[in-house]
């Protein structure tokens, strides 16, 4: 594929590339990430995001893209609320997947004597791993509650505080939401997994500050050089892979009776005001409170274990939290003109001006905190990156280096990983992943979110 440059960090997939583009896809990398990302087949997907119809603006791509289902994950598309359609593949299997960031009172200076004793307790309080049943007993009436209000059920038990809402991505419920639209199958393999990481790229990392690089905003949020903080990566489960699962075969299905015709099935959709398309929104809602409450649950559990090691005068306020596999309805400019539209970010995170944005690194590599910026509202919908992106595919990422081996190795740098799987380990090492600062450095020269802080792993936490 030969694309347009525009300047050092934007290229353009121009709608004359192949038949059914009804806009550009705008690609955001330098030309070292280029040449992974040319290995697979995400700009070609990205493309084929431009045919969705209605689709609003630019098809966008983030500089962590990489091939996934139907989307690339880190794609971006804008449909129109009237005219357009919603797509399960573009939002994702692990609906509202996401990244959730606690502060601490504690310095590292003061948790590195415990530190292995911290990653331990943490390690037994949140349960890890594919199919992992939770410490928690959820009824169904529990699990219908909080597929519609989110964790708004964990902070009503003592599990979290009002400030915890606050923080949280549309205080951690999207309106819509409906349990009835969640199939018994989800239900059921969601039931026994909340307060759970699951596996894969699924973390909790404790980190240190590491580097300051906007200190008025670090400040703040009391993110000095030497800080302890925690990162919770983590989504739906098996209920909201379950649901993308349901929905992508009814709307491969709808397709054919409203008469759309896209050049890949993974692509399935249907429009937005159909029956179909508000049944699977209602579903997706549903499985993001799921998500968040999830991650509420994670952070009651996790603070609970720096309290055992530290006692019970250790804060832990939480930063932010900010869902990446999502699909909601926004108000932006587009081509001039105020338009109502429902983004879909898969693999992308929502970066308004001023909104803390997270972008996680490989589990020995440094995390960032930025903040979102003006030029994204302009060219990106409000989004950003979700992390490094992968570069290796899981089976090729075993190969190589044992799990003993990458945990000597870490060790070696001052971090300590406990993983219930030797895979949580090969299929998440290092190599597997681009350089997050060559990522990064997109996202801040293109002014899509600025950097504020550099955020260093010191203890990491996998299924």
């Amino acid at each position: 594929m030969q694309l347009e440059k525009i300047d050092d960090y934007r290229w353009l997939i121009p709608r004359t590339y192949k038949p059914g583009m009804l806009t550009d896809a705008l690609v955001f990398a330098s030309e070292r990430l280029l040449d992974s990302i040319r290995k697979d087949q995400s700009l070609e997907q990205a493309a084929n995001m431009t045919m969705l119809p209605g689709i609003a603006g630019r098809a966008l791509a983030m500089p962590d893209i990489h091939q996934g289902y139907g989307f690339p994950i880190g794609g971006v598309a804008a449909v129109d609320m009237q005219h357009g359609v919603v797509s399960p593949g573009g939002v994702g299997f692990d609906i509202n997947c996401g990244v959730r960031l606690l502060g601490t009172s504690l310095t590292e200076k003061e948790v590195r004597p415990k530190l292995h004793e911290l990653v331990h307790q943490v390690f037994r309080d949140v349960p890890s791993g594919t199919g992992q049943a939770g410490h928690l007993k959820v009824s169904d009436h529990d699990l219908d509650q909080i597929l519609e209000k989110g964790p708004r059920w964990a902070v009503d038990r003592d599990m979290g505080s009002e400030a915890d809402l606050d923080q949280t991505e549309e205080r951690g419920c999207i309106a819509g939401a409906n349990a009835a639209a969640v199939s018994s199958r989800a239900k059921l393999r969601g039931k026994p997994q909340l307060g759970t990481l699951g596996s894969g790229n699924h973390f909790v990392e404790i980190q240190t500050v590491d580097e300051v690089f906007d200190a008025a905003t670090a400040a703040k949020y009391q993110l000095e050089k030497g800080r302890v903080v925690l990162l919770i990566h983590t989504g739906s489960r098996g209920l909201g892979h379950q649901v993308c699962t349901d929905y992508v075969a009814q709307l491969d299905a709808a397709m054919r009776r409203y008469d759309i015709h896209i050049p890949d099935r993974q692509l399935a959709c249907a429009p937005i005001h159909s029956p179909e398309g508000q049944s699977y929104l209602q579903a997706m809602a549903a499985s993001a409170n799921f998500a968040w409450t999830n991650r509420q649950c994670i952070a009651h559990a996790a603070r609970d274990a720096f309290k055992r090691i530290f006692g019970n005068q250790t804060k832990m306020p939480l930063i932010y939290d900010v869902a990446h596999n999502i699909a909601k309805q926004e108000t932006h400019v587009v081509d001039g003109k105020t338009r109502r539209v429902l983004v879909h970010r898969k693999g992308a995170t929502r970066s308004f001006p001023n909104q803390p944005v997270f972008i996680p690194g490989s589990m020995g590599t440094a995390s960032y905190f930025l903040l979102g910026m003006e030029g994204s509202l302009r060219e990106t919908f409000g989004s950003a990156c979700h992390g490094a992106g992968r570069v290796l595919s899981r089976s090729a990422a075993k190969r190589g280096a044992s799990a003993k081996e990458i945990q000597k190795e870490l060790e070696s740098r001052g971090i300590i990983v406990e993983s219930l799987t030797r895979e949580g380990l090969t299929e998440e090492k290092p190599e597997a992943y681009k350089d997050i600062e060559a990522v990064v450095e997109v996202v801040h020269n293109a002014g899509l979110a600025r950097r504020v802080a550099r955020l260093k792993p010191i203890g990491v936490i996998k299924g």
